[in-house]
C-alpha cells in the first residue's frame, strides 16, 4: 500500500505531532483537534503508530490521557496543548503537557508507549514550587524533552508572545522566548533553573535568526552528536531548526525545514501567493529506515482549529544540516505515488484561489477560497473528506506521481457549477494535459477525458474554470 499526506485517516485531526521510534514502530504524540471546532485541542490525547517498514499502516491505540486526569483540571475545562514524550532512565514513558494558558507543565507516566498514562506530577523546583508559579518565570508552554546519553534530562519550553491576562490566572510570568531546564532523574524536579536560549523577536537573537525568530513549538533531537532544536518561527507557518554542540546553549540557526505554503523556496515569500493556506504549525523529526523526516500539520475548514498531521522526507546538506522540504502529497511514501488508480482530493498539497491564498489567523473573504472539509461528524470513520468551494480559478495541486502509459482521467465532484476542470503538470497551466467538462447540480457526478501526459515523474494540477462552485472529491488515472 501507499502512504499519503495527511498520513492518518481522513477523519482524524492530530496537530503538533512528535514522532518517536520504539521497538520497531513509529509513534506519534500530538494534540487532538475536533472537526470544525471553535478552538484548538478540544479532544483528549490519543496515540497512533505504524511499523517502520510500512508507513501506510497506521494503528489507533485509543485515548492515552484524558483532560480531567490532572488534579488542576478535574472539570476538564482546560485544553491539552502540544505534548512530548520521553523514555526515562527507568524504561518508563513520560508524557509532558501544558494546559492551554494555565502556566504549568504536567507529567504523566506509562509502562508502554501507547498505554493508559497515569498522572505523575507537575514540574517543580526543589522546594516544591511549581514551574510557572515564581514571579519572573518564563511562561511554561509547548514542552519538549530530551534524555541525553549521559542520563541528563533537559526540558525545553517557551512562547514568544504576550499572553492576554484573561487567559491566565498568573500575570507575573515572562514570555521572553525559548528556554531550557535541567530536570532530575525523577523526570519532574528542576535540578538547574531555566536558562533563556532563544530570545523573542527584537530581543537580541544572532543575526542569522533574523526573519525566522523563535515563537513556539519546542522540539529537540540529538543527531550525529549534535543537538538539533526544531521550533515554529515568528512567521508561524514554518518549522525551523537550530544546531549546537551542547544541549543548553550555543545554538546556531540552521534554516527552514518545512513551510505549509512552500514559502522561502525559490525566492517565494509572499504569503498571499503561498502554495497552500497558512496557519500555525508544530512538529518534530525522526529517522525512519535511514532517512530523516519532518512532521508538521496543515489546516482545514478555513481556520486553525481542525489540523491534520503530515510529514516530509528531508535531504541532508554537505555540512550535515538539512534542506527545506517541499510540501507533497506522498510524504511518508518515500517515493512518488503510482501514476494509476483512484486518489482522494483530500491529499492535495497545494491549494489556492484565483486571488491566491491567505492566513487563517487574519481576516479574509471565506467565500472566495477553496478549503478542506468533511461530511460526517468528528470521529466518524465513515466521514468523507473533500475540497469544498472551488470557484473559477481555484487550483488543487498534487505532488508527485510516476506516470506510465496513462491515457485517461476522471473527476468526481458535486456542488452547483458548470465549467471545465483543466489538468496540467505545470502550476501555471502553460500546457494542458486534459480538460474535463463538468456540470454539477447538487448530486455527485463523474466526468472523464483523455489525458495526454509524458511518462515520468510529474505533479498534477487541477484548475476549475466556470460558473458557480464545485466540491472536488476524487480523481482516477487510467
Amino acid at each position: 500500500m501507499q502512504a499519503f499526506n495527511p498520513y492518518l485517516p481522513s477523519y482524524e485531526y492530530i496537530p503538533d505531532a512528535e514522532p518517536y521510534v520504539f521497538d520497531g514502530r513509529v509513534y506519534i504524540y500530538g494534540s487532538h483537534d475536533r472537526f470544525n471546532a471553535p478552538i484548538f485541542c478540544m479532544n483528549d490525547y490519543v496515540c497512533w503508530s505504524a511499523p517502520v517498514d510500512d508507513l501506510s499502516q497506521w494503528t489507533y491505540s485509543g485515548v492515552i490521557f484524558r483532560k480531567n486526569q490532572d488534579p488542576m483540571n478535574r472539570l476538564g475545562l482546560r485544553l491539552l496543548f502540544a505534548p512530548d514524550v520521553c523514555r526515562g532512565p527507568d524504561g518508563r514513558y513520560y508524557l509532558y503537557y501544558a494546559y492551554d494558558f494555565l502556566g504549568a507543565v504536567g507529567v504523566a507516566v506509562c509502562d508502554k508507549p501507547d498505554g493508559q498514562y497515569a498522572f505523575y506530577g507537575h514540574v517543580h523546583y526543589a522546594d516544591g514550587t511549581l514551574l510557572g508559579r515564581r514571579k519572573g518565570d518564563e511562561f511554561p508552554f509547548d514542552p519538549g524533552v530530551l534524555l541525553d546519553d549521559d542520563g541528563q534530562v533537559y526540558l525545553y519550553s517557551g512562547f514568544a508572545t504576550k499572553v492576554p491576562p484573561i487567559l491566565s490566572r498568573f500575570h507575573n510570568l515572562k514570555n521572553s522566548g525559548g528556554s531550557v531546564i535541567v530536570l532530575d532523574r525523577d523526570m519532574v524536579t528542576i535540578r538547574r533553573e531555566p536558562r533563556l536560549l532563544f530570545p523573542r523577536k527584537g530581543s537580541g537573537l544572532p543575526g542569522e535568526f533574523a526573519g525566522h525568530e523563535f515563537f513556539e513549538a519546542s522540539s529537540i533531537r540529538k543527531i550525529d552528536g549534535k543537538y538539533v532544536f526544531v521550533y515554529s518561527s515568528a512567521n508561524n507557518h514554518e518549522l525551523c531548526y537550530a544546531v549546537s554542540d551542547r544541549p543548553d546553549g550555543g545554538f546556531r540557526f540552521g534554516g527552514t525545514l518545512v513551510d505549509q505554503g512552500d514559502l522561502y523556496m525559490e525566492g517565494r515569500d509572499d504569503e498571499t501567493h503561498a502554495r497552500n493556506y497558512l496557519g500555525n504549525t508544530h512538529g518534530g523529526m525522526v529517522e525512519l529506515n535511514g532517512r530523516w523526516y519532518i512532521f508538521y500539520h496543515r489546516q482545514t475548514n478555513q481556520h486553525s482549529y481542525s489540523r491534520q498531521a503530515c510529514a516530509e522526507p528531508l535531504e541532508r546538506t554537505a555540512d550535515g544540516g538539512f534542506k527545506q522540504a517541499e510540501v507533497t502529497s506522498c510524504g511518508l511514501n518515500g517515493k512518488p505515488l503510482e501514476g494509476k488508480g483512484l486518489y482522494p482530493a483530500r491529499i492535495a498539497c497545494n491549494l489556492w484561489s484565483a486571488q491566491g491564498t491567505c492566513r487563517y489567523d487574519k481576516p479574509f473573504r471565506k467565500k472566495d477560497h477553496p478549503y478542506f472539509t468533511q461530511k460526517g461528524r468528528d470521529g466518524d470513520q465513515d466521514a468523507v473528506q473533500y475540497i469544498a468551494n472551488m470557484r473559477d480559478g481555484s487550483v488543487a495541486g498534487f505532488k508527485y506521481f510516476d506516470f506510465r502509459d496513462v491515457k485517461n482521467i476522471a473527476c468526481s465532484v458535486s456542488g452547483h457549477g458548470v465549467g471545465v476542470m483543466q489538468v496540467s503538470s505545470s502550476e501555471d497551466f502553460s500546457s494542458l494535459a486534459a480538460e474535463v467538462a463538468l456540470r454539477a447540480d447538487g448530486d455527485m457526478c463523474k466526468a472523464s477525458a483523455p489525458l495526454k501526459l509524458a511518462d515520468g515523474v510529474h505533479p498534477l494540477y487541477f484548475r476549475y474554470q466556470g460558473s458557480g462552485e464545485i466540491d472536488f472529491y476524487s480523481f482516477e488515472l487510467g
